[in-house]
């Protein structure tokens, strides 16, 4: 791996992308990564999700098996460990796959028909990377984006304690707005230090924009309007960047991702599941 290259002011940027499903997430995961890239950042994807979405939106092919399988192995005891000469940051660096614009992508492995036993040594090792990342001198100066799924669960048990800043993405449905306040909360508690920042999404106008900023109590971060190019998008199975490169829905996440490259992110101690009581 080359050298990284900082952001605007030397920080490392570590965002996980979190929301109700369908609020557009995994678009503007996938986006910020690629904006990112290319203004020179070295830049890793955590694809959180088992199901489909972020190699689609990301560009990239996602493995017919879960890579990080090959990571570990089951003793007799039932546990999961690291196969010998690995650990939980050279797995990350061999089992990531190439992305555009130079991005590394690591996947927790996609559910199959096979069920989630043929997934669960990927789930495992994948855990276990995220939980050691954030000390890691081998993606120092890196930025990470972690595109989550659905709803707190994973933030809430322990799958986040590399993010220092929770993009909360929501959209002005009763649904949408509900879960976000149950994710800021879980946010907060876990890692109260962090920043959580609101982008509201699919927005028809400027009452959406005020109803979210209300209902939570949160200044809004950026708006993302609603925009027919980025569904023609994910009807066709290609990245926005390259179906609808002047799409309105493009130019406002590129702008939400210049704003987080030049804002000063910085590490601080996560809590998990057990520290909460």
């Amino acid at each position: 791996m080359q050298a990284p290259t900082p952001g605007a002011n030397g920080s490392a940027l570590r965002l996980a992308v979190v929301g109700k499903g369908g609020v557009g997430k995994t678009t503007i995961s996938a986006t910020i990564a690629r904006t990112l890239a290319r203004r020179g950042r070295r830049v890793l994807v955590l694809d959180h999700d088992s199901m489909p979405g972020l190699s689609t939106s990301l560009g990239v092919q996602s493995a017919d098996e879960p890579l990080l399988n090959a990571a570990m192995q089951q003793g007799e005891d039932r546990r999961y460990r690291f196969v010998e000469g690995l650990d939980p940051i050279s797995a990350a660096q061999r089992f990531s796959i190439d992305g555009p614009e130079g991005i590394r992508v690591l996947q927790v492995g996609k559910s199959t028909i096979a069920g989630p036993d043929a997934v669960q040594a990927s789930v495992n090792a994948f855990y276990e990377i995220v939980r050691h990342l954030e000390h890691a001198p081998q993606f120092s100066g890196w930025a990470i984006v972690g595109d989550l799924p659905a709803g707190g669960r994973q933030p809430g048990c322990g799958w986040t304690p590399y993010a220092t800043h929770f993009l909360l993405v929501v959209e002005a449905t009763w649904q949408s707005m509900l879960t976000a306040r149950r994710i800021r909360r879980i946010a907060d508690d876990i890692r109260p230090d962090a920043r959580v920042s609101l982008v509201v999404s699919k927005a028809a106008g400027s009452a959406d924009v005020e109803r979210i900023s209300g209902f939570l109590g949160m200044p809004v971060f950026g708006v993302v309007p609603l925009d027919d190019d980025v569904s023609s998008a994910e009807r066709v199975g290609v990245p926005v960047f390259e179906q609808a490169p002047g799409s309105a829905a493009l130019a406002a996440i590129t702008s939400i991702a210049e704003r987080l490259d030049g804002e000063q992110h910085e590490p601080a101690p996560a809590r998990s599941c057990a520290d909460r009581g």
